[in-house]
């Protein structure tokens, strides 16, 4: 195999540290919580973890809302927490990659209560502000994500804020180099105290059109959204001012130089614009990003055609970077329940493992994605997200995919000892960690043993990939390098189908953990989201 960086074709394990494990009976999980569970996520056998916002914050965007981005929330724990999850991971073989989150702060930040304060003081212009239009109302008409407006008022400089997300998590002002600056000087500190990357939140939202310019208004039929529904205002316009300005490209290099300082330091960024393909492809290229993902296959479609499209579209696209995939996250409903309905098929959970890890690129699996977790129902009454409480029952928020990790069965299912902070969902007890390491035939096993045998398929890890051309429901492509040639053929409907393979001597390839599918032929009778991978002979 090659010696290509260690991130190209990574699996990276995405831990949501509010919900993973509470070792203090408070309710919400914390880092101890993951340093007692990481000799578990190693069993996976990914490769590396990618940890949620943990800093100091007032969590009214659970962590997503920082007020100081050097120091670890007492909720989570301590920076001496942080270290030793470090040097436990590090020992175990595992890299360490955490959320850093650019384009805003809290209201509770020490640089917005200054700025707010006048016009004069140091950090005046280190947020976006503006003055009313003439007759009050916001300078323009750009909307918040989370609903509404995105501009507040501050009666302390007669001026307003603009918020991309909510209205407590003001937008920062990149076209002040000193913001620019302050902010690569924090991801030094942790740079410095030995991480190895960094997943990028809304990484195109950084800077903002600098005239003010209104947003041209988007057609009904357009209203279709990545991480917003299309009842939602901010589906009502086309984002061209309010995110992804071409400033953006020279800070990316400048984040990169600081990287390039660390040898083998990653940046992997979460990308939503118009053309979220577009973007990654343009944000990978040359000395920027090392990786870029959307929310493309975030969507409740889940046809062939579609991700076949999709990932071609950023294939042609991306002629420099190197992609990442993830089909469920800590922001949507989680892929079992949203492409396999109320009571979904474990094989489904399997299929969505072997997928995902087959596309060319590297992959984030979510905690709970190797249990074949479905989504959580929560109750109004429990809910915890701004974002649902504003958008229910239309759209019931982000907490569903965020309940606690389900360890044991018992009532907490081993989460805390004391009362967690959502619900856990009954559903979830059964699909516990216990129960599914005790079971030979589980998904859990079948993830495990999946990720060994992908580790040894240089094809899959760092293969270019081609689709074939396949009748719904069959999704297959074959991926290519490193002296292998392998074909995936993956039937995305709970009834069976057959496909034809293309001309050549194939045979069926077994050791990967999923259900044993025959060659006949050169035919193929795929079960049930069934699975096949096949080779020449």
């Amino acid at each position: 195999m090659s010696h290509s960086p260690w991130w190209r074709g990574a699996v990276i394990y995405q831990i949501y540290p509010r919900s993973f494990l509470d070792t203090d009976g408070d309710g919400v999980g914390d880092l101890p919580g993951i340093v007692e569970r990481l000799d578990y996520v190693a069993s996976l056998g990914v490769d590396a973890i990618w940890i949620s916002p943990f800093f100091k914050s007032p969590m009214a965007d659970f962590g997503y809302d920082i007020a100081d981005q050097r120091a670890v929330d007492p909720l989570f724990g301590t920076l001496e927490d942080f270290d030793r999850l470090l040097a436990k991971a590090h020992a175990l073989g595992l890299k360490v990659m955490i959320d850093q989150v650019f384009s805003h702060t809290s209201d509770q930040h020490e640089w917005f209560r200054e700025s707010r304060q006048s016009r004069e003081n140091p950090k005046a212009d280190w947020y976006v502000w503006a003055d009313a239009s003439e007759d009050g109302t916001p300078p323009n008409n750009w909307m918040s994500l989370f609903g509404g407006v995105a501009w507040r008022w501050e009666p302390r400089r007669c001026q307003y804020y603009l918020h991309n997300f909510l209205s407590s998590q003001p937008d920062l002002n990149f076209h002040n180099p000193d913001v620019q600056q302050a902010t690569l000087d924090y991801v030094q500190f942790w740079l410095d105290r030995g991480v190895d990357g960094f997943r990028l939140d809304s990484i195109n939202f950084c800077f903002h059109d600098a005239q003010l310019r209104d947003n041209p208004a988007k057609p009904v039929e357009m209203r279709v959204g990545r991480g917003f529904s299309a009842d939602n205002p901010y589906a009502f316009q086309y984002h061209w001012h309010n995110n992804t300005q071409p400033e953006n490209i020279p800070f990316l290099e400048r984040v990169r130089a600081l990287l390039d300082r660390y040898p083998g330091a990653v940046t992997l960024g979460e990308i939503s614009s118009e053309d979220s393909l577009a973007t990654t492809a343009e944000y990978t290229s040359g000395n920027r990003l090392h990786m870029g993902y959307s929310f493309e296959l975030l969507v409740d479609d889940f046809s062939a055609g579609y991700i076949r499209d999709t990932v071609s579209r950023l294939e042609a696209a991306m002629t420099e970077g190197w992609p990442c995939w993830a089909v469920s996250n800590h922001d949507v409903r989680r892929a079992v329940t949203r492409w396999g309905g109320a009571n979904p098929s474990p094989q489904l959970a399997r299929l969505l493992v072997a997928l995902v890890c087959s596309l060319r690129g590297s992959v984030c699996i979510y905690q709970g994605e190797e249990l074949g977790l479905p989504e959580a129902d929560v109750p109004f009454e429990a809910l915890q997200d701004p974002y649902g409480i504003t958008f229910w029952p239309n759209f019931k928020g982000r907490d569903g995919c965020r309940t606690p990790m389900p360890w044991t069965g018992d009532a907490d299912a081993g989460f805390s000892r004391g009362t967690p902070w959502l619900p856990v969902s009954d559903a979830h007890r059964a699909l516990s960690v216990a129960a599914q390491d005790a079971d030979p035939d589980s998904v859990l096993n079948a993830f495990r043993a999946f990720m060994a045998w992908r580790k040894e398929q240089p094809a899959l890890v760092r293969g270019d990939i081609a689709f074939l051309d396949t009748a719904e429901p069959v999704l297959a492509f074959v991926r290519d390098g490193e002296g292998q040639t392998l074909l995936a053929a993956f039937n995305l409907s709970a009834a069976p189908a057959e496909f034809a393979l293309p001309t050549g001597d194939w045979q069926a390839v077994h050791g990967h953990g999923l259900p044993a599918v025959a060659v006949v032929d050169g035919r193929v009778r795929l079960p049930a989201f069934g699975v096949l991978f096949a080779q020449t002979v």
